[in-house]
C-alpha cells in the first residue's frame, strides 16, 4: 500500500503533465524513471516488468548496452550533419539494412508516420512514371481497422472515428476494404490502383492476424495487376512476431516495405522505407527528405540495433517463448478470456464484453508489477522486449493467471 508520501511524488509528476500537456493519450498513471531490460523502476522506487517495450520499438530491452555504447561512441564524434552533406555512418547503415531485408534500395526517415509517407509518395511517383497513371488519379488501397500514424494523411484512411474527428478535410486517393478479404482487395483494383499498404498482422487494431494464405493471395493479385505491395512493418518487423519479418510466415516478399521502432533500440527515432530500384530510382533531388533522416547518430544507433536482433538471436527467441506463452495464456482457465491470438512475442488476450473493458484488467497487473496496455477496448496487447526470459514470462504467467481468475 502506497503512503501518503510516495503518492506525493506520483501525483507531482502526473499533475505537471496534466496541467501542461495536452491530453491526447490515456496512460497508466505510473511515472517510470529508469530501466534496465526488460524491467523499468518507477520514481517511487517500485519495479514493473514491461510487457509493452514501447509498442515493440524497445524489442532489443532498455539501454541495451551494445547500442547505448555505440550511441555514447557516436555523440562524441558527430551527431548531425543534415543531408546537405554525406556522414560515415549512413552508408554502411543503408547497406547493411538492405542485406538484412534483401531489397536494393532505403530511404531513411525518423518516426514511423514519416516512413508511411515516405511509402505513399513512392508508391504514387511509381504509379504515375512507371505504371502510366494519369496525373493526380491514383489510388491506394487500405485496409479496415487499420493503424499507420497519426498524419492528417494517414488518420484521414483510417476506418476510425476518433482518429479523423475534427481534421479533415482529407487527402483523397484512398480507398478502403475489409482486412482479410481477399475477394474485396480484388473487387476493389482498378486501372488506378497504384499500391496496396496492409499490417501483416493489425496491432493497434486489436494484434488481429489475418486469415492464413491472405498475404500470398494479396502478393498474387498485386504481382497480376502490377499493384506495389506495401508491408507495414513497423510494429511487426525485425522479429518481434518470430521471423525477421512477419511477411516471412507467408514467404511474401513486399514490393516497399516500412520499418521503424526497433530500428532505433529504443534510443532514437529511426524508420525506413525499403524497396527495389525500380520503385526508389523515381526520386530526383528534392523529391524528398527530412533534415535528420539518415543522421550520423541514427544511423550508429540502427546499425547497433540491428547487430543485436540478430548477433543475440532475438528473432528465434521470439519464435520460441512467444509460442509457449501463448499456450500457457490459453490454458488459463478464466471466465474472463474469449480468445488468445498473435504471432511470437506479438499476443493480443481477448476481454469478453460481458467482464466490461480491458482497461480494468491492465490496472489491475500495474499495481501487481506487469507494465501492459488495452488496445481496442477488448484486448490486453502483450509484446515485452525480446530479450525477456522463460523465468520474467513465467512471473508474468502469475500475476495474469490471478488477475483473469478473480
Amino acid at each position: 500500500m502506497q503512503d501518503t508520501a510516495t503518492q506525493a511524488i506520483t501525483s507531482s509528476y502526473l499533475d505537471e503533465a496534466d496541467r501542461f500537456g495536452a491530453h491526447n493519450y490515456h496512460p497508466l498513471p505510473v511515472v517510470i524513471e529508469r530501466g534496465e531490460g526488460v524491467w523499468v523502476w518507477d520514481v517511487e522506487g517500485r519495479r514493473y516488468l514491461d510487457m509493452l517495450s514501447a509498442y515493440s520499438a524497445l524489442n532489443q530491452g532498455h539501454l541495451h548496452p551494445r547500442i547505448i555504447g555505440a550511441a555514447r561512441d557516436q555523440m562524441r564524434r558527430l551527431t548531425l550533419t543534415s543531408r546537405a552533406f554525406h556522414n560515415d555512418q549512413m552508408g554502411p547503415f543503408l547497406r547493411e539494412l538492405c542485406e538484412l531485408t534483401g531489397f536494393e534500395r532505403a530511404l531513411l526517415m525518423n518516426t514511423g508516420a514519416e516512413g508511411v509517407e515516405t511509402a505513399i509518395k513512392t508508391v504514387r511517383k511509381w504509379g504515375y512514371q512507371v505504371k502510366g497513371i494519369p496525373a493526380d488519379k491514383a489510388e491506394i488501397i487500405v485496409c479496415d481497422n487499420n493503424f499507420h500514424g497519426r498524419t492528417t494523411t494517414i488518420v484521414g484512411f483510417s476506418s476510425e472515428f476518433e482518429y479523423r474527428r475534427d481534421f479533415g478535410p482529407f487527402t483523397p486517393g484512398f480507398r478502403r476494404v475489409p482486412y482479410g478479404d481477399i475477394d474485396a482487395l480484388r473487387d476493389a483494383i482498378n486501372e488506378r490502383t497504384a499500391g496496396f499498404m496492409v499490417e501483416p498482422i493489425q496491432g493497434e487494431g486489436g494484434v488481429i492476424v489475418p486469415p492464413d494464405g491472405y498475404l500470398r493471395d494479396a502478393r498474387d493479385l498485386c504481382s497480376r495487376h502490377q499493384v506495389a505491395l506495401v508491408a507495414d512493418e513497423i510494429q511487426t518487423g525485425l522479429g518481434r512476431t518470430g521471423r525477421r519479418l512477419c511477411c516471412d510466415w507467408e514467404d511474401v516478399r513486399p514490393d516497399v516495405l516500412i520499418l521503424g521502432k526497433a530500428l532505433g533500440g529504443g534510443v532514437y527515432p529511426v524508420s525506413a522505407a525499403i524497396a527495389d530500384s525500380e520503385f526508389m530510382d523515381v526520386f530526383r533531388p528534392g523529391d524528398h527528405g527530412s533534415t535528420f533522416g539518415g543522421n550520423p547518430l541514427a544511423a550508429a544507433v540502427a546499425r547497433a540495433s540491428l547487430e543485436v536482433i540478430v548477433e543475440e538471436g532475438l528473432i528465434e527467441r521470439s519464435a520460441q517463448l512467444g509460442e509457449w506463452f501463448m499456450q500457457r495464456l490459453r490454458a488459463i482457465d478464466s471466465p474472463h478470456v474469449e480468445e488468445v491470438r498473435g504471432r511470437g512475442l506479438m499476443i493480443g488476450l481477448v476481454i469478453r464484453k460481458s467482464s466490461g473493458p480491458a482497461r480494468p484488467f491492465c490496472e489491475a497487473l500495474w499495481h501487481r508489477g506487469i507494465l501492459a496496455k488495452e488496445t481496442h477496448q477488448q484486448v490486453i496487447r502483450f509484446a515485452p522486449p525480446l530479450v525477456i526470459g522463460r523465468d520474467e514470462l513465467e512471473e508474468a504467467l502469475a500475476q495474469v493467471e490471478a488477475v483473469l481468475s478473480t
